[in-house]
């Protein structure tokens, strides 16, 4: 039986080699472990551990091999860095354990040959003090670089999140950036309510705190599944974050009313405007994909959300067929810098991959707004903490469209996030939510195509 190191090495490989999304490639290689609940946990400290702190672990390899990372085989690259993660991360594992358990793993892993220089490597690093001293820059003189390589970031990323926030707020959003996320969950008030779900998650071992100031959400944590069978498949739950559910409230969408969410996959605002509207009027979800499309028809089925309907659809395509709506949603592809600690390996992202997204939202933009009344309300929302991606987007948007203005947030939303006026950014050290922003606009004109 593989140990829970060993099915972490496995895992990173396929995500650091390979490509693979880090939550689907962990979530498979659990289910195909046959670890027990205790080494489940250590192995996900380890994959998430090394996957967010790679930048930093690689600064500290660099010093004590002499062939670069990249030629080493992939197995004894990454048997360096879980090794390193622990030494300096882990309190609870003595430094001769994580030594010796990959040195060990080595051999099981088919590159015993590596043993001694996996070994020398290591007790190198443990001779000289097995901390990040002798790495890390000077912080007054090169402040950038000393938090890009202490909070593992890339130096593109924490240049420009100094530049759109400055350099204190930028720090803060590089800490919050490492670490596993809290968890939240959406109680379904068609079927449950807050304090009656928390009593049942608690039987089950979670530890579970009502969030009474979002409504309708729990944060939790501790022992238990989150898909706990009975409570979860009937409905009674979702797991959404903090900033998706206040996105939604931010519409003050009614019964009766008829809302859209153009790139609606895998539906949980979608649920959530449906909750909102007490599955009373018409939600009609779309996205790019049928088999998309299908997870939010079949997650609207688990919740007793009759109102939900779905067509596969491209957001950046106008269909007047589809009619009039008092609301939209339009929570676009973005570069997801908001949720790094949910998906690490999106700090590895190529910046240059990202100068192109703002143009693609803009027209998502445009075409959403096209299918409000007058006086429908928009909200256009990102999981990124990007500046062009997100203020200058609507900025954009507002002078280009004058039949458009900007809609002030609801008072409420306004005093839980900090938000002023029409727009908001969440950063994670505030609330605890993921990244996010949003802004609400109304339509001042006669409803239509015609933009």
């Amino acid at each position: 039986m593989k140990s829970a190191r060993q099915v972490a090495v496995q895992a990173l490989i396929k995500v650091n080699q390979d490509g693979g999304y880090s939550n689907l490639v962990l979530d498979h290689a659990l289910e195909e472990s046959g670890l027990d609940a205790r080494d489940k946990a250590f192995c996900t400290t380890l994959f998430y551990g090394v996957l967010e702190r790679r930048i930093t672990l690689d600064a500290v390899l660099a010093r004590y091999c002499r062939q670069p990372l990249k030629k080493l085989m992939p197995q004894v690259r990454e048997l360096l860095r879980i090794a390193v993660y622990q030494i300096l991360y882990l309190e609870g594992v003595p430094a001769s354990a994580a030594v010796n358990e990959s040195v060990e793993l080595s051999r099981r892993m088919k590159c015993g040959h590596a043993s001694g220089f996996l070994n020398g490597v290591l007790r190198a690093f443990l001779r000289d003090g097995g901390s990040l001293d002798g790495v890390l820059p000077d912080r007054a003189e090169h402040p950038e670089e000393y938090l890009g390589l202490f909070y593992s970031a890339p130096l593109w990323l924490v240049r420009q999140w100094a530049a759109d926030y400055g350099i204190e707020r930028a720090e803060g959003m590089l800490a919050a950036s490492v670490g596993r996320p809290p968890l939240y969950l959406r109680v379904n008030p068609l079927k449950n309510n807050p304090a009656d779900l928390a009593a049942a998650l608690r039987e089950k071992g979670f530890a579970v705190t009502v969030r009474e100031e979002i409504g309708n959400c729990l944060e939790v944590s501790g022992t238990g599944a989150v898909d706990y069978p009975v409570l979860y498949k009937r409905g009674h739950f979702t797991v959404q974050d903090l900033s998706s559910q206040l996105c939604v409230q931010a519409l003050e969408a009614r019964p009766g009313m008829r809302c859209l969410d153009v790139c609606a996959a895998p539906g949980g605002k979608t649920f959530t405007l449906a909750q909102e509207m007490q599955n009373e009027g018409e939600v009609l979800a779309l996205d790019l994909h049928e088999f998309k499309t299908k997870l939010i028809r079949d997650g609207a089925k688990r919740l007793g959300l009759t109102c939900v309907s779905t067509a596969a659809s491209d957001a950046s395509v106008y269909d007047p067929a589809r009619g009039l709506f008092d609301r939209a949603l339009c929570d676009v592809p973005c570069s997801g810098l908001g949720i790094i600690r949910r998906k690490p390996e999106i700090r590895y992202k190529n910046p240059e991959e990202l100068a192109a997204l703002p143009e693609i939202q803009y027209k998502i933009l445009e075409i959403s707004a096209k299918y409000l009344k007058a006086g429908g309300r928009l909200i256009y929302s990102t999981c990124t903490l990007n500046r062009n991606e997100n203020d200058r987007v609507v900025e954009r948007f507002l002078r280009e469209h004058p039949e458009f203005e900007p809609e002030p947030l609801p008072e409420r939303i306004r005093r839980l996030t900090g938000g002023e006026g029409y727009k908001v950014t969440l950063f994670p050290e505030a609330l605890g939510s993921d990244g996010f922003f949003f802004a609400l606009l109304r339509r001042t004109e006669k409803g239509g195509a015609a933009l």
